[in-house]
């Protein structure tokens, strides 16, 4: 029974280890997601004040 335990124990300890790494991950992509929107607006501003008529930024590659 005392095996079972500490089995569940160590479960227990390696579910809250990766929940906080889950969390972590998280809040990383959402920030790099926010800097990536962020690149792309300023990105199709100075393609727009260039004066080029199409925005690029917004454009799907030929290949997709």
């Amino acid at each position: 029974m005392q095996h079972l335990e500490e089995k569940l124990a160590h479960l227990i300890r390696a579910v809250d280890d990766l929940s906080d790494v889950v969390a972590t991950q998280q809040t990383e992509i959402a920030r790099l997601a926010r800097r990536v929107d962020m690149l792309m607006q300023r990105e199709a501003e100075r393609e727009s004040a260039a004066g080029e008529g199409v925005v690029l930024a917004d454009q799907r590659p030929p290949h997709w």
